[in-house]
């Protein structure tokens, strides 16, 4: 079974929740060049990067995974749990559509 972890509360210095209706949720995310937010999960999600940026993602099962994202790119992801960690010198910013169940 997954174990949710709400962004917003795990770290609300990365993540604001913007809107939330029905079962969907709008949430932003903002992160600064040498920052890395706290372990968090998201469900199904579609993301919109405004800004994007190199990031390193740290998995629970100690793996992790390199990306660099461009400015306005699209991403979808299934439910999953990580921290994001921007090894670039851009501030990286989202807007991150997640499906509640």
């Amino acid at each position: 079974m997954f174990n949710y972890i709400d962004p917003v509360e795990a770290a609300p210095d990365n993540y604001k929740l913007l809107s939330e209706e029905g079962n969907v949720r709008v949430i932003e995310m903002s992160l600064k060049p040498g920052e890395i937010d706290n372990e968090h999960s998201h469900q199904t999600e579609t993301v919109y990067f405004m800004q994007g940026g190199k990031v390193h993602i740290h998995l629970p099962d100690g793996t992790s995974m390199e990306a660099d994202i461009p400015d306005g790119h699209v991403m979808h992801h299934d439910p999953w749990t990580h921290r994001v960690e921007n090894i670039g010198d851009t501030h990286v910013k989202a807007i991150i559509f997640e499906i509640m169940p």
